[in-house]
């Protein structure tokens, strides 16, 4: 199950306090301060991690807080820190302040690490000042996690295009379908091999027109659509309302352009899907001259044409790679 977007709220451990301590022996009547520092309190924080592919965990599990510090002990012995709470959390994650809409990280990779609640500062001992002080409290944030998925192919089209089938078919994962609007209510991963060579696809729920604006299953899983390297777009040859392939694909485009024009200009590999029934067979050259592009006619349920089509995505991709390596060297 796949939970994209949750609230937690997080607290940093609270130092401990300073031990207020007095040292007497028969060589010292008046005395020596000894009392120890108080530990720092624990920190939370969020970690990438590549294994992950879900907020799951913490839609049920909100509340994070961080062990507390140890109080300083006589003898001047320090208080230990507290224990820090890290939040494994899937690549692609995004961690906004919900009280100030600040966005403190983005987390593009694997393995990296941000301190989002630090704990608090240990109180003094006796030993460094006449009358011990306690420890601070930690931080206390109130934090949204949105996942933005990473993906190299995301595969997008209207409701009942044939994505899931497609997703289904081109590697190991089993998506939901049916001839119903909506179907596929979260964005679906799969690793798609090609010879020694993968990558990974997203079927993406079905987008309808006004989907930029917040339609339909709305912009909430566009932002997916941001992280990925290649588009793929699947449009039915015989739509079951009866519209117009050409229409619904320009329809479909103008929503990628009014989101946002960096997701309009990715990489686009073209899909013409359901060339199982001879009247979609048939549409696809007037298809394909219509949008002025070059399109790849599949069944996803039969499993037709979907080597080539596999081979054109990797070679998008890996053409992307390989201009993103030369552009950072």
């Amino acid at each position: 199950m796949l939970i994209d977007h949750t609230k937690i709220y997080v607290s940093g451990g609270i130092g401990g306090k300073g031990c207020q301590s007095l040292y007497k022996d028969i060589f010292n009547r008046r005395g020596t301060l000894d009392g120890g520092d108080g530990g720092p309190g624990g920190d939370v924080i969020i970690k990438s991690n590549s294994n992950l592919h879900t907020l799951l965990d913490y839609r049920y599990n909100q509340h994070q807080r961080a062990e507390n510090g140890k109080h300083g002990g006589s003898n001047k012995k320090y208080g230990k820190k507290g224990k820090d709470v890290v939040l494994d959390v899937p690549i692609g994650t995004l961690i906004t302040d919900a009280d100030t809409g600040l966005v403190l990280r983005d987390l593009p990779c694997n393995g990296i690490q941000v301190i989002v609640a630090k704990g608090g500062v240990g109180g003094k001992g006796s030993a460094k000042v006449e009358i011990a002080t306690p420890g601070e409290l930690g931080e206390i944030k109130t934090l949204l996690l949105d996942l933005k998925l990473v993906a190299d192919a995301g595969i997008i089209g209207f409701p009942n295009a044939g994505k899931s089938t497609l997703v289904s078919c081109i590697s190991k994962s089993h998506s939901k379908s049916a001839p119903y609007p909506f179907t596929t209510k979260s964005p679906r991963l799969g690793v798609v091999k090609f010879y020694d060579n993968t990558f990974v696809a997203a079927d993406m729920p079905g987008l309808i027109e006004g989907a930029h604006s917040g339609k339909g299953l709305g912009d909430r899983f566009l932002r997916h659509i941001e992280r990925t390297v290649v588009l793929v777009h699947v449009v039915d040859m015989m739509p079951p309302e009866g519209s117009d392939p050409v229409e619904n694909y320009l329809k479909l485009e103008e929503e990628l352009k009014l989101y946002d024009e960096k997701v309009y200009n990715k990489p686009r590999v073209v899909v013409a899907n359901k060339i199982d029934i001879p009247e979609a067979f048939a549409r696809v050259k007037c298809f394909s001259e219509g949008i002025n592009k070059k399109v790849y006619a599949i069944s996803a349920l039969n499993k037709e044409g979907l080597s080539e089509l596999i081979a054109a995505v990797y070679k998008e991709i890996k053409n992307v790679r390989e201009k993103t390596e030369e552009d950072n060297t």
